[in-house]
């Protein structure tokens, strides 16, 4: 009787290779989605601001259509008309406003530029005369005027992004009314349909929540940056509490640099060390208090964001998107969080990004959103 030779134990290559390849695949991928992120930087960014800003437009909407003319209402698509002339006009102010600013900075700048080489190194004096010397003549070597033209090149930049911004969403404002059409139409279930709709709703009231306190606290810390400044006579009070604000959206660096910005631009002018050092501390609580205290109040557990993963945002974004990118480091770790934690592949994901550990579940998902950013109760409708 015959029989078959024994089976050598051969090992499963086959499966192995498909790991391989599926590992080459990712990796190669990512490579192609970061090479279009940073090519077509200026377009994705701007659409990216139009979307979160879109997101807003849903309370202000709301907000127009609940006020009354005598006994009529505002009807929706006036109010619509209203938020998006409303949101267009608010960009091109604060633009406006941003440019006349980082444009008097610019000029003020290049009157110090002559003694603030000097004024800087003196912080250093307690090194010893030959480091004071050198760090002196590294900052006068430094070439001050090519670095302010490279500025004003990108500040002329902002009106061409507002511009883009404004009419991405228009178009937005355009397609609003058939979303929730194409929704369905995409995902040919309804029950999904309405659970994609409350995940985006999700994304949405977090990143409205988000930027109205920020809003809210940056507004109050470059207030007080600014009387802070005006108190100590210092020329470009109103600038510093401009620019303090808006690098209050920075997560974390954002204050760094705006008290360094104080600082230095108060020693620049003063030269005085015990008030540059006054001045540094009672900044440097300003923006402890704020960043630290109220702000991580206010915001509760509405973000549940970890602190290291908002870091890697931060420097990921940034060194692909620049400083546009560190704007925008926060709301799309937000919008990460949520799609992670209702993806069951990825909600490993989602628990390294959260605070604690809890990422958002399902049961608060199907839990109503029964407030808007203005305080109305919308199950009254």
């Amino acid at each position: 009787m015959l029989h078959d030779p024994p089976k050598t134990g051969k090992p499963d290559t086959s499966s192995d290779a498909a790991r391989l390849q599926t590992g080459a695949l990712l990796v190669i991928a990512f490579a192609v989605v970061l090479f279009l992120l940073v090519q077509a930087r200026f377009v994705l960014i701007s659409l990216a601001t139009a979307i979160i800003l879109f997101s807003l437009t849903s309370d202000v909407i709301n907000f127009i259509a609940r006020q009354r003319i005598g006994p009529f209402r505002i009807p929706n698509t006036l109010a619509t008309i209203a938020a998006m002339v409303l949101i267009a006009a608010a960009l091109l102010t604060l633009t406006s406003i941003l440019l006349a600013q980082v444009n008097t900075v610019l000029v003020t700048t290049l009157s110090y530029a002559e003694r603030a080489p000097s004024a800087v190194a003196s912080l250093f004096a307690w090194l010893g005369d030959d480091s004071q010397l050198a760090i002196s003549n590294a900052l006068r070597s430094v070439n001050v005027s090519s670095y302010l033209r490279g500025a004003a090149g990108q500040a002329s930049g902002i009106t061409q992004a507002t511009v883009l911004i404004i009419l991405f969403v228009g178009f937005l404002f355009a397609e609003r009314i058939w979303f929730q059409t194409k929704l369905q139409s995409l995902v040919r279930d309804p029950v999904q349909a309405e659970r994609v709709g409350k995940i985006i709703q999700s994304i949405i009231h977090r990143v409205n929540y988000y930027l109205l306190v920020k809003t809210v606290i940056s507004a109050i810390t470059g207030a007080m940056i600014f009387v802070l400044a005006r108190v100590f006579n210092i020329e470009l009070a109103v600038s510093i509490g401009i620019i303090t604000f808006v690098l209050n959206f920075i997560p974390n660096v954002g204050s760094l640099v705006a008290t360094a910005l104080l600082v230095l631009v108060a020693h620049v002018e003063l030269g005085d060390p015990t008030i540059t050092l006054a001045i540094f501390l009672l900044s440097g609580m300003i923006q402890f208090v704020n960043g630290s205290i109220i702000d991580p109040m206010l915001m509760g557990h509405a973000l549940r964001l970890s602190s290291f993963g908002i870091i890697l945002s931060l420097a990921f974004w940034g060194a692909v998107w620049g400083i546009p990118g560190m704007f925008l480091s926060v709301p799309i770790m937000v919008m990460m969080l949520v799609v992670c934690s209702h993806v069951p592949s990825l909600r490993p994901f989602a628990v390294l990004l959260s605070r604690e550990g809890l990422p958002e579940t399902e049961e608060m998902l199907d839990q109503p959103i029964d407030r808007d950013l203005f305080g109305y109760d919308s199950r009254r409708d």
